[in-house]
C-alpha cells in the first residue's frame, strides 16, 4: 500500500497518549509500598473502577485494530471475535469470578496449591502463566510497530522497543497499584477513540450512495498503488488487468499483465498497481463478492469453514476464563460480591466497545479494500480516516485513532506483565518488591525480542490463537478446581500438560508457516489453525479420567476448601491469605 502522509498532530497525539499513561502511573507509584499493592493493589479495587481497567487491558490490538480488519475480510464469519470476547465474560461471572476471589490467592498458581495442596503443580501452573502472558504480549508489540511504521515510517522494531520500554517502567515503578489507574484512563481514550471516527464515517456512509448489497467485488476508485509485505496468495474471479513489480507466481515480473481466474501468489517486496475502478483481489479462500461477504458461512478461507467458526467460538469463550491477566483483576476486589458485579460491568463496557469495530470493519472495505490484498488488514482503522476525509478533520481523526491504538498496546501489556511478574516474583524468587521489579524487567525483555524476531500474523487471529492456549490449560483447572470435588493434582497436571501440548502445538506451527491444504481435504490446516474444538475437550477429559483415576489423591480437606469459594464472605467462613514475606516495604 502506498504511503501516507501523517501529519505533525498525529505525532502529538502519540507523544500525549503516552505522557499521559506514563503521568497517571507515576501517580499510582506514589500509593505503592507493599507487596501487596504490587500484585492485587491490596485487594481495594471497587467494582466500577476496576471494571473499567480490566475493559481497558482486555481490549487488545486484536480488538482496536485486528476486529476490524478481519471483519472486513471475512465479513459476517468475523462477526464472532467481537462476540465471543464479550460473551467470554459471562461465564467468568457465572462460573470463575466470586469463588475465585474468595480463595484469597494472588496468583493463578497460587490458587492451584491452594485448592489441590501440590506446590509441584503450582509450578506447574506458573510455567503456564509465563508462557500465555509472554505469546499474548508479542502481537501487541508488534501491532505497536505496525502502528508507528504507518503512521510515522518508523521501522516497525523502534515501535515494539517504545511501547515496551513504557510499559516495563509503569509496572516496574507501581505494579497493579500503578496500572489500575492507567488502564481505567485507557479504556475511555480507545472508546472515544475508536468511537468518534466510527460514527463520523456512519454518517458519511448514510448520506451517500453507498451500497454493500450488490455481489461486485470491492474496487478502487483511484489508481491505487498496494506494497506486498509478505508473501500471500489472492484470488480473482475475472480477467483483471494490473501492473506488477516484483514476483508473481513464482517468477520476476516488472510491467503490465492480465491476472487470470483463479489464485496467484505474490511475493514479499511486489508491488502492485491497480487502476481506478479495478476489482480488488483478495486473500485465497475469503469472499470475494460483497453478497458472500454479508453472509455466514464462508468461514475464514480453507476447506472446513464451519469447523473454524466452531473452533473459534470454543477457544475464545473459554479462553477469556483462563486468561491471567484477567484473572489477577478480580483478586484486586475487595470480595466476591464485588468481583461478580466488576465481571457483569465490564459485559456491558465491551459490548458498547465492539459496536464501533464492526462498523469500521464494514467502512474498510468500502473505502480501503485495497488491504484485502495483503493479508494483513489490520491497518485498516488507521487508514480510514485519512482515505476518507482529507484536511483538517482526517487529520484530527486519524490523530486520535492512533492515540487509542497506542493506549491499546499500552493497557494489555501493562496487565499482562504484571500477571507474569507476579508469578516469577512469588514462585521463582522471594517475593519482595525488588524480585517483583527485577522479574518485570525480564518478563517484558523477551516478548520484546519475540516480536521483531517471528513472523508477524493477523492480530486477531495471533491472539485467538493464545485464547486456545489458556482454554485449553488455565480454563479447565479452574472450572473444574472451583466446581468438582474429585479433581486431583496429577489430573490437573495431565490435563494442563495434554492440553497446552495440543494447542501449543498447533500455535508454532501456525506461526512457522501452516499447514497446506493438500492433504486430507485441508483438516490438517483446519485443526491446526483452529486447535480449540479438538484441544479443549481433549484437556477436560484427562482431567477428569486421570483424577478419577487417582481418586485417594483428592485432599482430605476439600469440604473446607469448596465452602471457603462458595459461601458468601459474611458469613465469616473464610478470611484473606496473606503473603508471609520479609522486605516487602517497597524501599
Amino acid at each position: 500500500m502506498s504511503g501516507q502522509p501523517f501529519p505533525f498532530v498525529t505525532l502529538l497525539a502519540l507523544l500525549a497518549a503516552a505522557v499521559a499513561t506514563v503521568g497517571i502511573g507515576f501517580y499510582g507509584v506514589r500509593m505503592a509500598r507493599t507487596t501487596s499493592d504490587f500484585l492485587v493493589a491490596s485487594r481495594s479495587v471497587g467494582p466500577r473502577w476496576n471494571a473499567a481497567a480490566i475493559s481497558g487491558e482486555y481490549l487488545s490490538a486484536a480488538s482496536f485494530l485486528g476486529v476490524a480488519g478481519l471483519i472486513a475480510k471475512y465479513g459476517a464469519d468475523a462477526l464472532w471475535y467481537p462476540v465471543g470476547f464479550t460473551a467470554g465474560y459471562l461465564g467468568l461471572l457465572l462460573f470463575v469470578a466470586a469463588p475465585l476471589r474468595r480463595s484469597g490467592a494472588y496468583t493463578v498458581p497460587d490458587f492451584a496449591e491452594f485448592r489441590l495442596g501440590s506446590a509441584w503443580l503450582r509450578k506447574l501452573a506458573m510455567l503456564v502463566v509465563v508462557v500465555i502472558c509472554i505469546l499474548y504480549m508479542v502481537p501487541q508489540f508488534q501491532g505497536a510497530g505496525l502502528t508507528l511504521g504507518i503512521l510515522l515510517g518508523w521501522p516497525t522494531w523502534v515501535g515494539a522497543l517504545v511501547v515496551g520500554l513504557i510499559v516495563i517502567a509503569n509496572v516496574v515503578g507501581g505494579g497493579m497499584r500503578s496500572i489500575t489507574f492507567v488502564q481505567a484512563f485507557q479504556y475511555w481514550l480507545k472508546l472515544t477513540a475508536v468511537a468518534v471516527p466510527a460514527l463520523v464515517l456512519a454518517v458519511h456512509f448514510f448520506g451517500g450512495a453507498h451500497d454493500l448489497g450488490s455481489p461486485a467485488p470491492p474496487t478502487v476508485d483511484q489508481r491505487t498503488s498496494v506494497d506486498i509485505t509478505a508473501d500471500v496468495v489472492v484470488q480473482v474471479s475475472a480477467p483483471l488487468p494490473v501492473r506488477v513489480t516484483g514476483t508473481l507466481d513464482g517468477a520476476p515480473v516488472d510491467g503490465p499483465v492480465t491476472l487470470g481466474p483463479g489464485e496467484h501468489e505474490l511475493g514479499a517486496g511486489t508491488v502492485l498497481v491497480l487502476d481506478a475502478g479495478s476489482p480488488v483481489p483478495v486473500v485465497a479462500g475469503a469472499p470475494s463478492t460483497e453478497a458472500q461477504w454479508l453472509e455466514p458461512g464462508w468461514g475464514f478461507g480453507g476447506e472446513h469453514p464451519l469447523y473454524q467458526v466452531y473452533s473459534l467460538m470454543i477457544g475464545i469463550f473459554l479462553g477469556t476464563m483462563g486468561l491471567p491477566h484477567v484473572l489477577v483483576r478480580f483478586y484486586t476486589n475487595p470480595d466476591g460480591r464485588a468481583a461478580r458485579s466488576t465481571s457483569l460491568t465490564v459485559i456491558g463496557l465491551l459490548g458498547v466497545f465492539y459496536l464501533f469495530p464492526m462498523l469500521l470493519g464494514v467502512f474498510a472495505r468500502l473505502w480501503v479494500p485495497q488491504l484485502l490484498i495483503t493479508g494483513t488488514s489490520d491497518a485498516a482503522v488507521l487508514l480510514l480516516p485519512g482515505s476518507v476525509f482529507s484536511g483538517v478533520g482526517g487529520q484530527l481523526l486519524a490523530a486520535l485513532v492512533a492515540a487509542g491504538a497506542i493506549a491499546a498496546f499500552l493497557s494489555t501489556s501493562s496487565g499482562l506483565l504484571v500477571s507474569v511478574a507476579g508469578v516469577l516474583a512469588t514462585d521463582v524468587l522471594r517475593g519482595r518488591v525488588r524480585d517483583f521489579r527485577i522479574a518485570a524487567v525480564v518478563a517484558g525483555a523477551i516478548p520484546l525480542a519475540l516480536a521483531v524476531g517471528v513472523v508477524s500474523l493477523d492480530l486477531s487471529r495471533t491472539v485467538g490463537l493464545v485464547f486456545a492456549v489458556a482454554a485449553s490449560t488455565l480454563c479447565p483447572l479452574l472450572v473444574l478446581g472451583i466446581w468438582w470435588r474429585g479433581l486431583t493434582a496429577a489430573g490437573a497436571a495431565a490435563g494442563m500438560v495434554v492440553g497446552g501440548l495440543a494447542s501449543g502445538a498447533a500455535g508454532t506451527v501456525t506461526v512457522a508457516g501452516g499447514v497446506g491444504d493438500a492433504l486430507w481435504g485441508g483438516w490438517p490446516a483446519a485443526l491446526v489453525g483452529y486447535p480449540a474444538a479438538v484441544s479443549v475437550p481433549l484437556a477436560f477429559a484427562v482431567m477428569i479420567l486421570v483424577s478419577l483415576a487417582t481418586r485417594a489423591q483428592v485432599p482430605s480437606g476439600v469440604g473446607l476448601i469448596f465452602a471457603r469459594m462458595h459461601v458468601p464472605e459474611r458469613l465469616g467462613v473464610g478470611s484473606d491469605r496473606e503473603l508471609d514475606l520479609t522486605g516487602d516495604a517497597a524501599t
